[in-house]
């Protein structure tokens, strides 16, 4: 099961618990707790990575790190990823290609992709960003607050979508549950008062009915009618 953080929305945003101390008397108006978070980082040059890690990564974030284009698509299938930072100029594999990859995988086709790129790119070559599934584009060098900001957006979406996963798992247990709580409410329990001449069964009413007509109205049980031997050599003889 996956360690779980608690998050805490203060005044000077959103922090964990081992935040607080650091913190002059924060403003807490949420609580809640979540599973991590995490976001696939794809450049090639060793201090862009590094920088990029430092920035994003907090407690409940975690940045997974890839080299190159190879490397990114062999740590795609190692968690539920909230978003991909792709830089476009790769060695080996180039971000475009990587992109179309992920499209074509239906375990990652709505990843969302954010390419960033030291070069300003031409139409032609954004549009081509945007048709291989790109959601964003961020130039180098990147203002590590609209950084934050455009990976935050896409972190809290993730959240919401682990807690709709939850709902639903919820959901779907209180149903399996609710099933059988009626089953077990259609199944006759405890003591049933009957006649002990003509066999007839007293109702919750108090009135008196013949047995099979009270299972049916109690129970998803259908009665046959047939005749047993006894009674058959008492109404015929032999």
């Amino acid at each position: 099961m996956a360690e779980k953080f608690v998050r805490i929305r203060t005044n000077f945003g959103t922090r964990t618990l081992e935040d607080l101390p650091g913190l002059l008397e924060p403003t807490i108006s949420i609580v809640s707790e979540q599973a991590p978070v995490y976001v696939l980082v794809v450049e090639d040059t060793p201090e862009v990575r590094l920088a990029t890690r430092t920035l994003l990564e907090t407690p409940w974030r975690v940045i997974v790190t890839a080299e190159t284009g190879e490397d990114a698509l062999t740590k795609l299938g190692l968690h539920d990823y909230a978003l991909a930072l792709l830089d476009v100029q790769l060695p080996g594999i180039d971000g475009f290609a990587v992109a179309e990859a992920i499209r074509r995988e239906e375990a990652t086709r709505h990843l969302p992709i954010i390419f960033f790129t030291g070069v300003r790119f031409d139409e032609k070559h954004i549009f081509r960003g945007y048709e291989t599934g790109a959601v964003d584009y961020l130039v180098h060098p990147v203002d590590p607050h609209t950084m934050r900001s455009k990976v935050e957006v896409f972190c809290e979406l993730q959240v919401q979508r682990q807690r709709i996963a939850e709902y639903v798992t919820e959901i779907e247990t209180k149903n399996v549950t609710l099933e059988r709580n009626l089953v077990e409410i259609n199944t006759l329990q405890g003591l049933i008062p009957i006649c002990c001449n003509c066999k007839k069964v007293r109702d919750d009413d108090g009135f008196w009915q013949q047995v099979e007509i009270y299972i049916m109205e109690r129970s998803d049980a259908q009665f046959t009618h047939g005749i047993c031997v006894t009674c058959s050599e008492e109404l015929y003889g032999e």
